[in-house]
């Protein structure tokens, strides 16, 4: 698979809410994901698919999604780039807020090895 037919079925597996399947179909099983700070109790980089699923977990368990949208790829070599709008509140603190976010996502032999997250609330 290449990287843009990978980008397009990632972006489309976003599209449908089944994030955990792309996870675990489209990712390296040591895959690195970098966000743009660490959270709480969690370091800035996870790495390795069981890493990242607990990440996942500990952000739907802390923010409520009103509503979601992904647009893309946008593709670039063996990169693609992804971006994710949220309306969120979050659990914490009770604030909603509209968060809005890029991916990069690098490909290595048919799989999204490395994820980078940049993102302004």
């Amino acid at each position: 698979m290449s990287t843009l037919e990978l980008a397009k079925k990632f972006v489309s597996l976003c599209q449908q809410h089944k994030d955990s399947e792309a996870l675990l179909t489209m990712f390296d099983k040591d895959a690195v994901s970098v966000e743009a700070a660490s959270m709480p109790g969690m370091p800035q980089e996870m790495r390795g698919i069981p890493a990242i699923q607990q990440k996942g977990k500990w952000w739907t368990e802390n923010h409520e999604v009103h509503s979601a949208t992904v647009d893309g790829p946008y593709p670039h070599g063996d990169r693609f780039a992804v971006r994710f709008g949220y309306d969120i509140t979050r659990k914490a603190t009770g604030e909603r807020i509209k968060m809005d976010e890029v991916a990069l996502y690098t490909v290595r032999d048919g799989k999204i090895v490395r994820e980078e997250f940049f993102y302004v609330t």
